[in-house]
């Protein structure tokens, strides 16, 4: 069988010297790298010590998107409800998978002193110095996944891996007779998210019947990444049993098999993000897709939200957040879909939201010399 393979790209992180080369961004040696060491995060206190407010910024909360995918979407639900329940303006700006338009929406953010910002970086490398240049101006920041940021959202990708996995490896033995051919749609070239996909890895090298007959980034993050992608794989191999991946980008592989004529019931799709379009395939009996990871990122789009205001109020707040896997199937949906449907909710009530989330780590305006400036994750610690 050919075996399909991109080579995995390793992103290294701009040093605080590059601030100095983009326009606008004061000198690193005006500013502070920022905690650049990896450090273990102690858990959040909400009772520790506030701090001054940020003077002169705009009661503003905005959402700068990589693209218009549906786990986007999600965090922007989140991040809306949030603002109206603080009193603070939305807005959302989508860089298209564009890094330059984004580093450029971010600096107009900074010069309309916009008091919060989310970013969901295209290019995290560029981004940094942009980002450094919101954290000095006093503006809260936050990111999914890579810094530089006051907080880092993240989910511990090795285990959000493993849960898809575990669970396809189940299915190949139990459904396919220990065999299958094996399609990986992963992001290697992000390294924060490569985790995930080694931890599928590993799942499968316990089933020796299980052959990854394309392990292939998509150019995209999105279902036509997803679905250009699984055309050129059908090129080389036609008979496919398992589909691993984000959700968007395996949904897009899914209408590819469908317009080939070559979806079958009895294959496994499965996805991480748990996008709308996956829990509606998990709903029809005879669809391949059997599986979806959420993230539940209105959930997690509501806390940092609410973590925004609280910054901009003076308070302390979380340098990291764990957003914990959950594994959806039927049984779970009701409950989930109600929780999605009213973040706010969740946020309130410590058990629910403890489900979902876990804080870590102290920071408020005084203190933000400590912000994040490198690649955390819990997993590390």
């Amino acid at each position: 069988m050919r075996s399909i393979r991109l080579r995995t790209i390793t992103t290294a992180w701009v040093t605080t010297a590059l601030i100095g080369l983009v326009p606008g961004i004061v000198l690193a040696q005006d500013l502070g790298p920022g905690l650049t060491d990896p450090v273990v995060l102690a858990p959040f206190d909400p009772a520790a010590p506030s701090c001054s407010a940020p003077q002169g910024l705009t009661p503003v909360l905005a959402f700068a998107r990589d693209n218009d995918r549906e786990f986007m979407a999600g965090i922007a639900s989140g991040l809306a409800l949030a603002a109206k329940d603080a009193g603070l303006e939305f807005q959302s700006v989508n860089a298209a998978n564009d890094p330059i338009k984004m580093a450029e929406q971010i600096d107009a953010l900074r010069a309309a002193h916009v008091g919060g910002i989310v970013a969901a970086p295209v290019d995290a490398a560029s981004l940094a110095p942009h980002l450094q240049g919101l954290i000095w101006s006093g503006s809260y920041v936050g990111t999914i996944v890579p810094p530089p940021a006051i907080t880092i959202l993240n989910a511990p990708q090795y285990l959000t891996g493993k849960a898809l996995g575990d669970a396809a490896a189940e299915y190949v033995v139990s459904r396919l007779g220990g065999n299958a051919n094996v399609v990986l749609l992963t992001h290697d070239s992000l390294e924060f998210l490569a985790p995930r996909f080694a931890a599928i890895r590993d799942s499968l090298e316990q089933v020796p019947g299980a052959v990854i007959v394309a392990d292939i980034s998509p150019e995209t993050v999105n279902n036509d990444g997803g679905y250009a992608t699984m055309q050129t794989i059908l090129v080389a191999e036609p008979h496919i049993d398992v589909v691993l991946g984000a959700d968007t980008v395996v949904l897009g592989a899914l209408a590819a098999m469908r317009d080939a004529g070559l979806a079958r019931p009895d294959q496994f799709f499965g996805g991480i993000d748990g996008e709308p379009d996956a829990v509606a395939e998990l709903r029809q009996p005879d669809s391949p897709y059997k599986a979806s990871i959420s993230l539940a990122a209105p959930v997690f789009g509501y806390a940092m939200g609410r973590h925004a205001a609280d910054w901009l109020a003076g308070k302390s707040i979380p340098q990291a957040i764990d957003i914990l896997p959950t594994a959806l199937s039927a049984l779970r949906l009701p409950a989930y879909e109600a929780d999605i449907a009213n973040p706010g909710a969740v946020f309130a009530d410590p058990a629910r939201r403890n489900s979902y989330l876990k804080f870590y780590g102290n920071i408020c305006y005084d203190r933000r010399d400590n912000y994040l400036n490198f690649p955390w994750s819990s997993e590390a610690e």
